[in-house]
């Protein structure tokens, strides 16, 4: 599983870049949560289609 503490930067790039607006922080999220969903949706499948070839 992916860390959350992979993204790396020094101090001085955080403590000079403006904070993330709304909206920005918004279209992050949305991407994060597409992809989680994603790769839940494509675990689900790949279970589901382990117990259909273990039934036969």
């Amino acid at each position: 599983m992916k860390s959350n503490y992979s993204n790396v930067a020094q101090l001085k790039d955080l403590m000079t870049v403006p904070p993330m607006t709304a909206a920005q922080h918004a279209e992050v999220m949305r991407k994060r949560i597409a992809h989680r969903r994603m790769v839940e949706e494509a675990r689900d499948l790949k279970q589901a289609s382990g117990i259909q070839f273990e039934k036969r």
